[in-house]
């Protein structure tokens, strides 16, 4: 009877650590896909889909991946794309939610373009789904960046639009030089990442919270004899109205760069940006804002910076019209529950983990 016992044990043995390996017997690498833990019943592991110009995955263009999501999708997928420079217009559609973008790194996955026809159709990225999330990925529209380019007119060249709700970045990099990132509208999450630009490179009607953000301004390439004369802008905030919730809010993060730059400039009559607890170079112009074509109406305007440091922090040379707020509001910004609402952000077992970056 022992002896029985102890094969039976023996054979449970073999059988676990053959569904253990399972994954190993078929060549997939684990931690690629490790996903966050979820303690609820309800909750489905990703399905994955595999980018790779060599032909080693499902399929080797990234729009080719997303076109394969289906209509209406319910449950997130994870499109996973190996490294290179991916030389693609990429667009998600409005009725394709709950797609989370993975690359290798954001140093060894780019997704490249250099358009430049109008705004709306210069971005080399768009994301008009809700419930979006990109990490370890680069977004570029090279068309003022590259040495060969550096000659061309300044104009609007967009390196990523996002216009769906819910959507979050991890660890990704955007670049470009005019109107970088669109942030257009809805409730968007950027974490640790790189923001690179020179005039109104983060703009739009977006609800948004820049935690860890590194802001670079590459102002220098606005001047072609390169004296750094031409300030750059680093916002252009679009909120409309006072009763809109949207606006920018940088918190823990850091702006630096070459040449000079203001923190933002008024796009829409109630344009909203605050600077918290961020570091700010000397590149910062004394001034620090402009109310652009708002003269005469900058009380409209919040514009505002709170335990900010480093050299170009010092407001005292600041436009007169600086909002001072009080701490609840400032509180109220910086929290999380300000893009937050419902707990699609912190109370998903998706983002848990990479909320921790």
């Amino acid at each position: 009877m022992c002896s029985n016992k102890l094969r039976t044990v023996m054979n449970s043995v073999v059988l676990l650590l053959l569904l253990v390996g399972f994954g190993l017997v078929n060549g997939e690498d684990q931690s690629k896909w490790r996903e966050p833990r979820n303690h609820s019943r309800h909750h489905r592991p990703l399905k994955k889909i595999k980018v790779d110009p060599s032909g080693y995955g499902d399929f080797k263009t990234i729009q080719s991946a997303i076109d394969s999501v289906p209509s209406n999708n319910k449950h997130w997928i994870c499109i996973f794309v190996r490294s290179g420079v991916y030389r693609e217009k990429v667009m998600i559609p409005v009725d394709k939610p709950f797609i989370l973008l993975q690359g290798e790194g954001r140093n060894n996955t780019t997704i490249s373009w250099d358009d430049h026809t109008t705004l709306a159709e210069s971005p080399t990225f768009s994301s008009f789904a809700d419930n979006f999330a990109a990490r370890h990925i680069s977004f570029k529209n090279t068309y003022n960046l590259e040495e060969v380019k550096q000659k061309n007119p300044r104009v609007p060249a967009v390196a990523a639009l996002i216009a769906g709700d819910k959507s979050s970045f991890y660890k990704c990099n955007f670049f470009g030089l005019q109107d970088t990132l669109w942030d257009m509208e809805g409730r968007h999450y950027y974490k640790s990442c790189h923001i690179e630009g020179a005039v109104d490179f983060i703009f739009g009607m977006g609800q948004s919270i820049y935690e860890k953000c590194v802001i670079y301004v590459n102002s220098r390439m606005l001047d072609p004899n390169g004296k750094w004369e031409y300030p750059g802008y680093i916002t252009a905030q679009g909120r409309n109205s006072p009763t809109d919730s949207n606006g920018f809010v940088f918190k823990n993060s850091a702006v630096h760069g070459n040449g000079a730059a203001y923190l933002g400039r008024a796009w829409r009559d109630y344009s909203r940006v605050l600077f918290y607890n961020t570091s700010l170079s000397n590149i910062i112009v004394p001034q620090g804002w402009d109310a652009w074509n708002f003269d005469g109406h900058e009380y409209k305007i919040t514009f505002a910076e709170v335990n900010c440091y480093g050299l170009g922090s010092d407001t005292s040379s600041r436009v007169r019209w600086l909002k001072k707020l009080d701490h609840s509001t400032v509180m109220n910004l910086v929290d999380m529950s300000f893009i937050d609402i419902g707990g699609w952000l912190r109370r998903h077992p998706l983002h848990q983990n990479m909320l921790k970056v």
